[in-house]
C-alpha cells in the first residue's frame, strides 16, 4: 500500500501509547480515518482523547476489537510495545493487510535526508551528539524515534532540506519495510529483550535490518569490536565505515591510547584527545566516533563536527555525573537497562563503588557484568524482580557484600550508609524499571533528587 492510498480508509493505531497517538495525529493529516485500539480496556477514553493535537480525532476501541470493525481495516500501524507476532496482529497479515510500524509510516509521509541509529547501546547518546553536530550545520534537523520524541509527529512537515535523525530500537526495526535512511549505524548488539525475541539470532538479524534497504551508495557505520557487527560487515548492502576501541584500522576511526584518528586512503591523522570531550568511559569514546563517522558520511566539515563533540555534555541517566555529596560523587546511569549496558558504567569508575543494581527480568544472564566488577564494588545493593537471582549469580563470582532492599527509597539510604568520602554511588541496575516504575527516566530522576536532597554533612 501507499501512503497516498490511506486517505478516507480506516487505519487501524494498536496502543495508546505515545507513538500510537502520534500515528493517529500523522494519518489524521493525510485524510485517513484512523481507529485506536488498545487491548487494555480499563483505561480511559476521555484521557486518550485529551492527548490528541487540536483538531484530531479518532474513533477509540478498548478492549476487544468488533469483527466489524477489523473487516473494514486497510492498513495496521503498530506501536513498539506491541509484537509483531501475536495472532491478532497475523489475522490482519493473512487477510492480506499491511502491518506497518510508527518508523515506516513516518518514513513514507517525510522528506529530506534520513539518519537512522540502533544498537543494545549507546543509541541515546550517539543520536543525540549526532543531532546537535547536524543542527551546527543544517537548518533544519528533527531528532526523532526511541530517544521520546515521536517520529510520526515530525514526518509530515519535513521537506528536502530537512536531516532527521532517528533513534531506532528493535522493537521498532520489527516493522520496517521501505525505510532506507541515507546514514544508518548499529552500535553494538548484545544479548537484550529476549523475552521479545527469544533467540540471539532473531535479535541481531532483526537489528541489522536497518541497512537492509540500503545500496553502496549509502552508508552503514558499524564496530569492529562487537562480533556481531563484524560479522554483519561482510553482508551489508551499503558501504561500511568502520570505527574500533581496540585497535588501529587501516580505514575508520579508532582509539589509540588517549587520542581519537581517522585513517583513509593509506593516512591516519589524530582528531582529539579523549580528554578534550565532557563523556566518560570506553563506550562513550565508541558513541563519539560513531557519531563522527556518521556526520562525515553526512557532509558535515570535521571541524564543526569536533568543536561539537568537545563541548557535548552526557545524556541525563547515561553514567551521568550528578553530584558529590560528603566527598562521595554520585552517578545515575539508569539507562543501563541490560547487562551489557551496566558494564559500561561500571568499567566507567574510578573509585570504589557501591552499587544499586535489579529490576525487571528480561531473562538475561549477569556473569559477565559481574565480572567485570574488577573489585571496584565495594557493596551491591539488590532491587526488584531480579535481586535473588543477581545475588546468587555474585556470590557464585566470590562478591559477598550484598545487601537486599525492598524499595528503591531504602536501597539509596543504604548505599547512603555504606559510602565512604572518596567513594561513587553508581545506579545502573542492568535490568529494565518495569514493576518498580513506568521507565528508566523516572527511576534516574528519583535517583537525582535522592541525591540532591542530602546535606553536606551531617
Amino acid at each position: 500500500m501507499d501512503i497516498k492510498d490511506v486517505r478516507d480508509k480506516k487505519v487501524l493505531v494498536v496502543g495508546s501509547g505515545i507513538s500510537g497517538i502520534g500515528a493517529v495525529e500523522a494519518l489524521c493529516r493525510v485524510g485517513a480515518a484512523p481507529v485506536l485500539f488498545d487491548s487494555n480496556g480499563e483505561l480511559d477514553k476521555a484521557a486518550i482523547e485529551g492527548k490528541f493535537a487540536q483538531g484530531v480525532t479518532a474513533d477509540i476501541v478498548l478492549g476487544e476489537l468488533p469483527d466489524r470493525i477489523a473487516e473494514e481495516i486497510a492498513l495496521v500501524i503498530l506501536s513498539p510495545g506491541v509484537p509483531s507476532d501475536t495472532e491478532f496482529v497475523n489475522s490482519f497479515r493473512r487477510k492480506g493487510v499491511a502491518v506497518w510500524g510508527e518508523i515506516e509510516l513516518a518514513y513514507r509521509l517525510g522528506k529530506g535526508r534520513v539518519v537512522g541509529i540502533t544498537g543494545t547501546n549507546g543509541k541515546t547518546t550517539t543520536t543525540s551528539l549526532v543531532g546537535e553536530i547536524m543542527s551546527a550545520y543544517c537548518s533544519h534537523v528533527d531528532v526523532v524515534g526511541n530517544i521520546g520524541n515521536p517520529y510520526t509527529l515530525t514526518a509530515p512537515d519535513a521537506g528536502e532540506n530537512t536531516v532527521t535523525v532517528a533513534e531506532i530500537s528493535s522493537f521498532q526495526l520489527e516493522t520496517i519495510d521501505t525505510f532506507k535512511p541515507d546514514v544508518s549505524a548499529i552500535l553494538n548488539i548484545t544479548p537484550d529483550h529476549l523475552n521479545r525475541h527469544h533467540t540471539m539470532e532473531n535479535y541481531a538479524a532483526v537489528k541489522e535490518s536497518i541497512a537492509k534497504n540500503q545500496t553502496k551508495e549509502q552508508v552503514c557505520v558499524l564496530n569492529y569490536e562487537n562480533p556481531y557487527t563484524r560479522d554483519f560487515g561482510g553482508r551489508c548492502p551499503a558501504r561500511v565505515v568502520w570505527f574500533s576501541s581496540a585497535r588501529k584500522l587501516d580505514d575508520g576511526l579508532y582509539l589509540d591510547g588517549e587520542d581519537i584518528f581517522l585513517a583513509q586512503d593509506g593516512r591516519a591523522k589524530r582528531l582529539m584527545n579523549i580528554h578534550d570531550m565532557n563523556l566518560v568511559g570506553v563506550c562513550n569514546v565508541e558513541n563519539v566516533m560513531a557519531a563522527i563517522a556518521i556526520t562525515q558520511a553526512m557532509g558535515v566539515p570535521m571541524d564543526t563536527i569536533l568543536a561539537v563533540v568537545r563541548q557535548f555534555k552526557a545524556v541525563e541517566h547515561r553514567i551521568e555525573f550528578v553530584a558529590t555529596k560528603r566527598g562521595v560523587d554520585y552517578y545515575n546511569d539508569s539507562k543501563g537497562t541490560n547487562p551489557d549496558a551496566a558494564i559500561q558504567g561500571i568499567r566507567a569508575m574510578s573509585k570504589p563503588t557501591v552499587l544499586i543494581g535489579g529490576g525487571y527480568d528480561k531473562q538475561s544472564e549477569y556473569d559477565e557484568w559481574i565480572e567485570a566488577f574488577d573489585g571496584k564494588v565495594k557493596c551491591l545493593v539488590l532491587i526488584g524482580q531480579t535481586r535473588d537471582k543477581i545475588a546468587a549469580c555474585a556470590r557464585k563470582h566470590g562478591v559477598e557484600n550484598i545487601v537486599l532492599a525492598d524499595s528503591f527509597e531504602e536501597a539509596f539510604s543504604i548505599c547512603v550508609e555504606r559510602a565512604q568520602s572518596g567513594d561513587a554511588v553508581l545506579l545502573s541496575p542492568a535490568c529494565a524499571s518495569w514493576g518498580m516504575f513506568p521507565n528508566y527516566e523516572v527511576r534516574g530522576r528519583l535517583f537525582k533528587e535522592l541525591v540532591n536532597q542530602l546535606e553536606e554533612t551531617e
